[in-house]
């Protein structure tokens, strides 16, 4: 497969400043004791160094602010931009095993799309759906760590995705597709990847389409449940 010159990742979408509001525990009573309370933090770098940050100091229990509006970024760039900042961000805290709060609106025509994002901790509420409730019921009840990730190895990535019940296991060696992929983390506008390799990874719902953007669904493997063989 011949090897094609995609943007560097400075051609991104740029960080936007969010702060959120981070504790050292993932339990609401532990939280309330003096010393546990980190305050609001400000976020202003990519979602993978900034969901490291707040690891290190200590961070098990991480409130967004706002609401991650799928409906809205469909048709306004702002809010799409802030859309993938946040879900890049929820996706890389998911990766640590930190308990993320935050809150989702689907698009309407989507009934189905949050079902491509429930590799990631479950939101607080959830509207979109047909059955909002029914839908994070089952989010909250199928969810797990490692339900959708990726890892590096020498020479190739592999991606394990079991967000549809069964194991669906994808190697990815082509270096046109891991630098798409490398683009794509932090989110991009979908015209910077090239479309036949978009086109690809979009066909196995790895991709996430928000307005004119898109980023990598998987995140990195960071914590294992069980020994890695057997993911």
């Amino acid at each position: 497969m011949s090897t094609t010159t995609l943007p560097s990742a400075v051609d991104a979408a740029p960080h936007r400043p969010l702060t959120v509001l981070a504790w050292r525990d993932y339990d609401q009573d532990a939280c309330r004791l003096p010393g546990m309370d980190l305050g609001g933090i400000p976020l202003t770098g990519p979602a993978t160094e900034e969901a490291g940050r707040l690891w290190e100091l200590g961070a098990r229990r991480v409130r967004l602010p706002g609401t991650v509006d799928l409906r809205r970024a469909a048709d306004d760039p702002d809010a799409a931009a802030a859309a993938v900042r946040a879900l890049c961000l929820v996706r890389e805290l998911t990766a640590r095993a930190v308990l993320v709060e935050w809150h989702l609106v689907t698009a309407e025509t989507d009934g189905e799309q949050w079902r491509t994002l429930n590799h990631l901790q479950p939101p607080q509420d959830l509207a979109g759906p047909e059955d909002p409730a029914g839908a994070l019921r089952e989010w909250r009840h199928q969810h797990y760590l490692c339900k959708c990730l990726w890892r590096q190895g020498p020479g190739f990535l592999q991606i394990r995705d079991r967000r549809w019940g069964d194991l669906r296991r994808f190697t990815v060696e082509e270096d046109d597709y891991r630098e798409a992929i490398a683009l794509m983390v932090e989110g991009v506008p979908a015209s910077a990847v090239d479309p036949r390799i978009l086109a690809d990874l979009r066909s196995e719902r790895l991709v996430g389409d928000v307005g004119e953007l898109v980023w990598w669904l998987p995140y990195r493997v960071r914590r294992w449940i069980q020994e890695a063989m057997t993911v």
